[in-house]
């Protein structure tokens, strides 16, 4: 006698997984060995997730952490999070053919900040000390000019050298809420602080976030699909968690799942973050299938329809 599987309801959030800044970076990574061959070298992951990253590394890319690493005669190609000024520069000066696969959105960071250096200003960043993205942002402007922050007890150790002469930029991929409160933090401690025109956390880190939120209310459990250096996947695991989910976990793939965590649970919510593969997604929902009668219901809070083009060198025939 066959036992019938328990029931269970899966909220899919949308959007989910890749954004446009990770499907470019990766696919420049394929269209360098496609278009100068094997090996291809990536100075750092080209994006956070280990599925893509081993995927790549099958094709024929390198990754390495230093340009010593990278033989002159090679494509170079630096990540999607951004890279320290001098990176490019040594680079340069090598005459190595590189190509910068870093995220517009995370160049107009680098640009925000070197044109409020070049108007006096002292900049702050908003951001995870360590996190790649936040190295390369620093690193567009001299040692000292940029003052990292990460939470709202840090700014009260700001000292300023001109109060009104202070602006502050932000990682593009924090948690939206935490982000708010140390912003109006700062604007109630320096009220002459400038602001991006535009905030700098990234389209696709809001959107996921918001069907985050949409979706806590109706679930038990919630499982973000990400890598845990992935800064973005790892604020949606927080933002859950916030949200009312009892339980809100961070997985790379179906496999690490704890199933014991899941018995009585009647409501899941899945997401995945910005860097993982829907590969990935249909793999989390196909195990909780082997293991509940399931219905799936997708809770979609944004329509994304946003593409970065790649750079011409690597569209034009070889």
């Amino acid at each position: 006698m066959t036992t019938a599987l328990p029931p269970l309801k899966i909220y899919l959030a949308a959007p989910r997984g890749f954004c446009a800044g990770v499907d470019r970076a990766i696919k420049m990574v394929e269209m360098a060995i496609q278009k100068f061959g094997a090996p291809v070298y990536v100075r750092h992951e080209i994006v956070h997730n280990k599925f893509v990253v081993d995927g790549l590394r099958e094709q024929g890319a390198i990754f390495v952490e230093d340009l010593d690493d990278c033989p002159l005669d090679r494509p170079v190609i630096f990540s999607a999070h951004g890279s320290p000024k001098s990176v490019i520069e040594e680079a340069k000066r090598r005459d190595m053919f590189a190509v910068d696969a870093v995220c517009p959105l995370v160049t107009k960071v680098h640009m925000e900040i070197i044109r409020l250096h070049r108007q006096g200003y002292e900049i702050v960043l908003i951001g995870h000390k360590g996190h790649v993205e936040v190295l390369g942002t620093m690193g567009q402007l001299p040692p000292g000019a940029v003052t990292l922050i990460e939470d709202v007890a840090d700014v009260a150790t700001l000292s300023p050298a001109d109060p009104e002469k202070l602006a502050y930029v932000t990682q593009t991929t924090l948690s939206v809420d935490d982000t708010a409160e140390v912003i109006a933090a700062l604007k109630t401690r320096f009220p002459a602080i400038l602001g991006p025109g535009k905030e700098d956390i990234c389209y696709a880190t809001t959107n996921r976030q918001a069907s985050v939120k949409a979706i806590a209310p109706k679930i038990d459990a919630l499982v973000v699909i990400g890598a845990e250096n992935s800064s973005n996947s790892k604020r949606l695991v927080e933002v859950g968690a916030k949200a009312g989910c009892d339980y809100a976990v961070l997985v790379p793939r179906a496999a690490a799942i704890d199933w014991s965590r899941f018995e009585g649970v009647g409501a899941v919510g899945i997401t995945a973050g910005a860097s993982a593969p829907e590969i990935l997604v249909n793999e989390v929902v196909e195990a909780f299938r082997a293991r509940y009668d399931v219905t799936v219901e997708i809770v979609e809070t944004a329509v994304e329809n946003v593409e970065f083009k790649a750079p011409r060198i690597l569209r034009e025939p070889a």
